[in-house]
């Protein structure tokens, strides 16, 4: 096994990638850390230096997806409610989506049972998409609206699994996504 010389943040993200990609396809339970590491061509040590086992790579790949999610929520907290908004936190969250995200929906919906085991602050995402709803339309927003944005929101992640079988590059799903998740939301208050 030849070891490439690669930076720690690179390595960590790089395992983190492929990792994702070998759960999704088959599944957590069959896939080892030697697999993930073959696959890197670096040694089980090397993998281990960074990552103490599976368990640890989805904690992390979910702490940074919440991260990011807070992150697009610290920001929207700062802007007036408007259209503008609207457009550009659904904007940010197919481009959060596009980034890991769809990866990650993969991986949920054929691992369900590790996610409500592993994933840290279980019931967060929920909340936290609420949170986004309320910043697009109002805390006073009908229920109905809001079911209608949180339905846009969470379309995005379901594209990825209603897009298995058709050979899409990801751009193109998250292109569709955009469109249709921008279909279902309610217009903002501004």
């Amino acid at each position: 096994m030849t070891e490439r010389r690669r930076k720690g943040s690179d390595t960590k993200a790089e395992i983190q990638e492929v990792a994702l990609h070998l759960f999704a396809e088959n599944g957590y339970e069959a896939t080892s850390m030697r697999e993930i590491a073959e696959r890197l061509d670096i040694s089980k040590a090397a993998l281990y230096y960074h990552f103490a086992g599976k368990e640890d790579i989805i904690r992390a790949l979910f702490d940074e997806y919440v991260q990011e999610l807070d992150d697009l929520l610290a920001w929207g907290r700062t802007q007036p409610r408007s259209a503008t908004l609207r457009d550009e936190i659904l904007s940010r969250w197919v481009d959060l989506s596009g980034r890991r995200g769809l990866q990650i929906a993969r991986f949920a919906t054929t691992n369900q049972h590790v996610i409500r085991d592993l994933a840290p602050d279980r019931g967060g995402v929920k909340g936290r998409i609420a949170e986004l709803v309320d910043l697009i339309l109002g805390p006073d927003a009908a229920p109905a609206d809001q079911l209608r944005a949180r339905v846009a929101l969470f379309s995005v992640n379901l594209a990825s699994f209603a897009a298995q079988d058709l050979s899409l590059p990801d751009l193109d799903i998250l292109t569709v996504a955009r469109e249709v998740a921008n279909t279902l939301m309610p217009g903002g208050e501004g």
